[in-house]
Parts: C-alpha cells; structure tokens; sequence
C-alpha cells in the first residue's frame, strides 16, 4: 500500500513539475519595463511594484498554487520514504 502511495504521488510530482514549467513559461514577459531600468531610466523603476491584472494576475496565482502543492507533494514523499 505504501509502495503504491508512494509511486502515485512520485507520479504527481513530475506532472506538477511539467505543469509549473509550462505555467512560468506562459506568464507575460516584463522586457518592456525593464529595458529602460539600465539605460538611464533610474533606480526607482527598479522597485517600483506594479500590481498584475487579468491573465497576468490569474497567471500568478496559478503558479503560486501548483508551487504550493508541489512542495507539499514533495514533503509528504520525504516523510514516506524515511519509514
């Protein structure tokens, strides 16, 4: 039973991995704003925060879930195998 556990959630693991690589991948680029920031466009475009809206923001909190369940994939598959 623990063996099966264990392959399932190895299993989910690589998917979520594929999934967060493809989701990273399809966020918007920000070339734009940071183009400007090394030639002369001053420090304060640097930490300047911009909030996202629409795909940009779902994007990101899509991301920031399958990240979630990846690491806790991974901690449940650190607890299984150390018994």
């Amino acid at each position: 039973m623990e063996k099966t556990l264990y392959n399932a959630l190895l299993v989910a693991l690589l998917v979520l991995s594929v999934i967060i690589v493809l989701a990273i991948l399809l966020q918007p680029s920000r070339q734009d704003g940071s183009a400007g920031l090394f030639s002369g466009g001053g420090s304060d475009d640097l930490f300047e925060r911009h909030k996202a809206r629409g795909f940009e923001a779902v994007m990101q909190r899509f991301t920031a879930i399958l990240i979630t369940l990846w690491l806790a994939v991974g901690f449940v598959l650190v607890v299984l195998s150390t018994k």
